[in-house]
C-alpha cells in the first residue's frame, strides 16, 4: 500500500491519501463519483449526522456520515449535496452499514452533477479513530511546513549576506521548490533560467510571446493561461523585471508524468517571494547590468559548447532577443590592451550596437578579451558589420586587436567560428600590420610565419625545426661561424647566390664555399627546390620559437 503521508516538498494531504490510510482502507472504500477530484487537499475531517452540516463547515473538510440524516426525498438530497459543494467540502464519505447497503441513486446523481467525490464504506469504520489519525497527520504537516518555511528564510538570508548573484539565487529557488524558475527584465528577455525536470528548450521556446500573455502582478500570484506563479523584482523603488515559477512544460525530455504536476502551494509562494526579495537586494549590490552578465554567460556557453543540446542553445539565445532562424552568425574577438578599461569598452560596444539596431551578444570572455556574436541576415555583408564593431571598439581602446572567424550558418557552428577567431588572434597578435582596407584580422591574413608563430608550442613544430637545422646550429655554436645567416640569405633570395652574397656583404666565392659546407653539415641538396622549401619552413619555425 502506498504511503499516505504528505510527499516531498510538503504536498498537502489529499482525499486519496486519507482513503489509503489503514483505518479507512479496512472499511473497503470505493469512489463512486468524482474520481478525478480525489487529489483535493483535506483541511480537516468532520463527522456529522445533521441534515444541514454545511453551516458548520469552512471548506476542505472530509465529511463522514452513516447516512442516517439524509433526506428521503430527491429534492432534499440535492439540497444537502449542493450545500456541501458550495462550501467547498473535499469529499462525502458514507458508511453502508446501518441505513443503506447501497448508495441512493439520488445521492449519486447529485454528487456527480456537482463534481463532489462520493466514497462508500462497505464495512464498519471507527469515525473517531479516522479523525484522530488524520488530524494528527495534518497538525504534523503544519509543523513540518513551518520548519520548511524557516529553512527557506534562513537559506535566502545566507545567500543575501554572502552577496550571491542572480544565478545562485535562482538555482537555490529551483532546488527548494523542485520547479523551473526564470528571471526576466521588463522587455521580456529571459536572463537566467534554472530548469527543473525539464530542458531549456522546453522552458524558453517562444518565451517572449508566452511571457507577454502572462499579465504582470504587483505581488506574488498565479497569472496567465499557463498558470505561472510570478513576483516582481524591483530596483531603486521601480519594477525592474520579474521572476516566474513554472510548471514543467509538456513535451520535455524528462520522464513522462503519470499525473498533472501539483498546483502551486503556500510554500511555493514563500520561496518565490524570498527569491524576488533576494534578487532586489542583489540588484543593488551587483553594479554590472544583469543583461550584460546574461550575454557573457550565453557567449561563454556557445564558445565552449556547454549547452545540453543545439535546441537548448537556440531557445536560450532567442529568449535573449537574438534571431536564430534564417540567420548567419559571425564570431568576433577584441583583445584590448592591458591598460584599457575593458568593462567600459564592453559597455560602449554593447550600447553602440543596440543603438544601431544590430542583433548581437556582447560580453567579456577573458579579462582583456571581449567577445561579440553578430546575428546577420544571409544577404547582409558580414565584413561591413565587423568593421563597425572594430571601429567602435578602437575608439575608446586604441591598440585593440580585432579578429574574426568565418561565418556560421547555424548556431551549432558558432563554437567553430569562435575557435577560428581565437586562432587568428593568436597568429596575428598585437601590432601586426593590417590590410589597407579594413581594421580587423581574418583567417586569410594568416601566412606561414604567423601560422608557425601560433603553433610554436606544438612539440611537432619544435621537433621539425630541430631535425632540419639542429646540426647547423650546433656547428655555428662550436666553431663560431654564421652558416645559419648564410642559409637564410640564400633562401630569402630564392636560391640566387649573387643576391645572397650582396645581402651578406661577401663575395660570391665565399657564399659558394659556405653553401657547400651547409650541404655537408645538413646532408641536404640546396639545388633541390623541395629541400630548399623544407629548410625555409624550418627557419620560419625557428624564428617563431625564438619569439620573432
Amino acid at each position: 500500500m502506498p504511503a499516505p503521508y504528505p510527499g516531498p516538498g510538503g504536498r498537502p494531504l489529499t482525499v486519496a491519501d486519507v482513503l489509503a490510510l489503514p483505518v479507512v482502507a479496512d472499511g473497503d472504500p470505493r469512489v463512486v463519483t468524482g474520481m478525478e477530484h480525489v487529489d483535493r487537499p483535506v483541511r480537516w475531517v468532520h463527522i456529522t449526522e445533521l441534515t444541514d452540516p454545511a453551516s458548520f463547515l469552512k471548506g476542505g473538510e472530509l465529511v463522514l456520515t452513516t447516512g442516517m440524516p439524509l433526506p428521503d426525498d430527491t429534492g432534499g438530497v440535492r439540497r444537502y449535496v449542493d450545500e456541501l459543494a458550495a462550501v467547498g467540502a473535499a469529499a462525502l464519505v458514507i458508511e453502508l452499514v446501518r441505513r443503506y447497503h447501497r448508495p441512493p441513486d439520488a445521492l449519486v446523481d447529485a454528487c456527480r452533477a456537482r463534481g463532489l467525490p462520493l466514497v462508500t464504506l462497505a464495512k464498519d469504520v471507527n469515525f473517531l479513530e479516522v479523525t484522530q489519525v488524520v488530524h494528527a497527520l495534518l497538525l504534523g504537516n503544519q509543523a513540518d511546513a513551518m520548519r520548511r518555511t524557516q529553512r527557506v528564510h534562513e537559506a535566502f538570508t545566507a545567500l543575501t549576506l554572502r552577496g550571491a548573484g542572480p544565478e545562485d539565487v535562482l538555482r537555490a529557488a529551483a532546488e527548494m521548490s523542485g520547479r523551473t524558475v526564470v528571471l526576466e527584465n521588463l522587455v521580456h528577455r529571459a536572463l537566467v533560467c534554472e530548469p527543473s525536470g525539464s530542458t531549456a528548450e522546453a522552458v524558453l521556446t517562444d518565451w517572449e510571446r508566452r511571457s507577454r500573455s502572462t499579465p504582470a502582478a504587483d505581488r506574488a500570484g498565479i497569472r496567465g493561461s499557463e498558470g505561472w506563479l510570478v513576483a516582481p523584482v524591483e530596483y531603486q523603488g521601480e519594477t525592474w523585471g520579474r521572476v516566474a515559477m513554472l510548471h514543467d512544460p509538456s513535451g520535455t525530455s524528462a520522464p513522462a508524468r503519470t499525473a498533472a504536476p501539483p498546483p502551486f502551494g503556500p510554500e511555493d509562494v514563500t520561496v518565490l517571494e524570498r527569491t524576488a526579495m533576494a534578487l532586489t537586494i542583489a540588484r543593488l549590490t551587483h553594479p554590472t547590468p544583469w543583461e550584460r552578465a546574461a550575454h557573457r554567460n550565453a557567449l561563454r556557453d556557445l564558445a565552449e559548447q556547454r549547452h545540453h543540446s543545439p535546441a537548448d542553445a537556440r531557445a536560450r539565445v532567442a529568449a535573449l532577443g537574438l534571431p536564430t532562424e534564417h540567420t548567419r552568425f559571425v564570431a568576433v574577438l577584441a583583445d584590448v590592451p592591458a591598460e584599457s578599461d575593458t568593462a567600459r569598452t564592453e559597455a560602449r560596444l554593447s550600447e553602440e550596437l543596440d543603438a544601431s539596431g544590430a542583433h548581437a551578444l556582447v560580453g567579456l570572455l577573458a579579462p582583456a578579451r571581449i567577445g561579440v556574436l553578430l546575428a546577420l541576415r544571409p544577404s547582409q555583408p558580414w565584413r561591413q558589420a565587423v568593421e563597425r564593431v572594430s571601429r567602435t571598439v578602437l575608439d575608446p581602446a586604441p591598440g585593440t586587436t580585432v579578429s574574426v572567424g568565418s561565418p556560421a550558418g547555424d548556431l551549432a557552428d558558432v563554437a567553430r567560428s569562435f575557435r577560428e577567431a581565437a586562432r587568428v588572434a593568436e597568429a596575428t597578435g598585437p601590432g601586426q600590420p593590417l590590410p589597407p582596407d579594413r581594421s580587423f584580422h581574418e583567417r586569410s591574413d594568416i601566412g606561414l610565419r604567423r601560422l608557425l608563430f601560433a603553433l610554436r608550442d606544438d612539440t611537432r613544430v619544435q621537433e621539425y625545426a630541430e631535425r632540419q637545422l639542429g646540426r647547423l646550429l650546433d656547428h655555428d655554436a662550436r666553431h663560431g661561424t654564421g652558416l645559419l645567416a648564410t642559409l637564410r640569405n640564400y633562401l630569402d633570395a630564392a636560391g640566387n647566390k649573387t643576391v645572397a652574397a650582396r645581402a651578406a656583404g661577401v663575395s660570391r666565392e665565399t657564399v659558394y664555399q659556405r653553401l657547400r659546407t651547409i650541404e655537408r653539415v645538413l646532408g641536404r641538396d640546396l639545388e633541390s627546390g623541395e629541400q630548399r622549401t623544407e629548410l625555409h619552413v624550418a627557419l620560419q619555425a625557428l624564428d617563431a620559437l625564438r619569439g620573432r
